[in-house]
């Protein structure tokens, strides 16, 4: 079984989130990152190798426009597997009494994900 791509959290600054991913030897390219924020896609996400490490540095900026009250959830995936990779929220308004808040929109995003999947699996095998 292929070793899996690894996106390790840095941080989050002036609006940018930022984690490295680490990847096995014998992958080729650059990494195909996909950001989604309620089904949309994010634009402005940067991969970028890192010469001193080799590994690729990953840079989320979080749209304006995605910001609002209650809890926001952004879904980073692998594009290309449709690997689900990492998971940020970001939380606004007034305080939560509990975080399950932000589970439900994770938990939301990745049923999206599996959903379009399932049905392009239908699709294709539809006529074997």
């Amino acid at each position: 079984m292929a070793e899996a791509m690894r996106l390790i959290r840095t941080r989050l600054i002036e609006g940018v989130w930022e984690g490295v991913l680490d990847r096995p030897a014998d992958a080729t390219g650059v990494p195909q990152i996909k950001v989604t924020h309620l089904g949309a896609e994010v634009e402005g996400v940067a991969v970028e190798r890192d010469p001193d490490s080799g590994k690729w540095q990953l840079r989320v900026p979080i749209p304006v426009t995605t910001i609002s009250d209650g809890v926001q959830t952004y879904l980073i995936t692998d594009a290309l597997s449709g690997a689900v990779l990492d998971s940020f929220a970001i939380h606004a308004g007034d305080p939560l009494a509990e975080d399950i808040r932000a589970e439900i929109g994770l938990l939301r995003e990745e049923l999206d994900m599996l959903k379009k999947a399932f049905r392009r699996h239908c699709i294709e095998t539809a006529g074997q």
